[in-house]
């Protein structure tokens, strides 16, 4: 917990300026340990409590991981068997470190195959977080470590630039703090196709050669 405390505060330090590819890598990795947290907490098997979270703790990284959290309880919501039995739907197994990063990395490029949405993001964490749960049912923790660096690497070779170009991660509470409808339907729109992209991303996995 020390070390996603002090990772946190470096990461949440650096949306006063211009992230550098680092700062941004750094940023993925926080909120993506905050979102498996969350999941994991709240299928009952989490390892903190929730108030230790970024969400909780304030500031503008703290504001992108509550919208990211309430973003992907959206997409779980409207599509509730999507996001459970990763593991199953991918017919992988979890204990091996190398099948987890390679279908975790499959999937995360079939989905962006076709361009960057704040949807696909959304989708991508919300897949690290199911796979995180099964990983940890079936006995094997340490897969969260390996899927949250494999979605530090993702973003480190996919998705940086697209962000600077964004203005980094706190572009991603306007999906909320706008109330146009015009965006709001954009959103759902994402979000949509994210699923589209997403099971696409599963069946390509399964026929590809092993």
């Amino acid at each position: 917990m020390e070390m996603l405390r002090r990772s946190s505060v470096f990461a949440a330090e650096v949306f006063d300026r211009s992230p550098t590819d680092k700062e941004l890598v750094s940023q993925a990795k926080a909120l993506c340990r905050d979102y498996i947290h969350s999941r994991l907490n709240r299928a009952g098997i989490g390892w903190s409590k929730p108030e230790h979270g970024l969400a909780a703790s304030g500031g503008t990284l703290g504001e992108v991981s509550g919208v990211l959290l309430w973003l992907g309880d959206e997409l779980e919501y409207l599509r509730p068997n999507v996001y459970r039995n990763v593991a199953r739907q991918l017919n992988i197994t979890v204990a091996s470190e190398s099948i987890v990063s390679d279908a975790f990395l499959a999937v995360a490029a079939d989905i962006f195959s076709t361009g960057v949405t704040w949807g696909k993001v959304v989708s991508l964490y919300a897949v690290a977080g199911a796979l995180a749960v099964d990983c940890v049912r079936h006995g094997h923790p340490a897969m969260v470590h390996t899927i949250v660096d494999c979605m530090g690497e993702f973003v480190r070779k996919s998705l940086t630039s697209w962000l600077k170009r964004r203005g980094g991660w706190a572009d991603m509470t306007k999906c909320v703090v706008n109330t146009d409808p015009s965006f709001r339907s954009h959103w759902l729109v994402s979000a949509v196709c994210a699923f589209g992209h997403y099971l696409k991303a599963v069946v390509l996995y399964l026929l590809r050669e092993k």
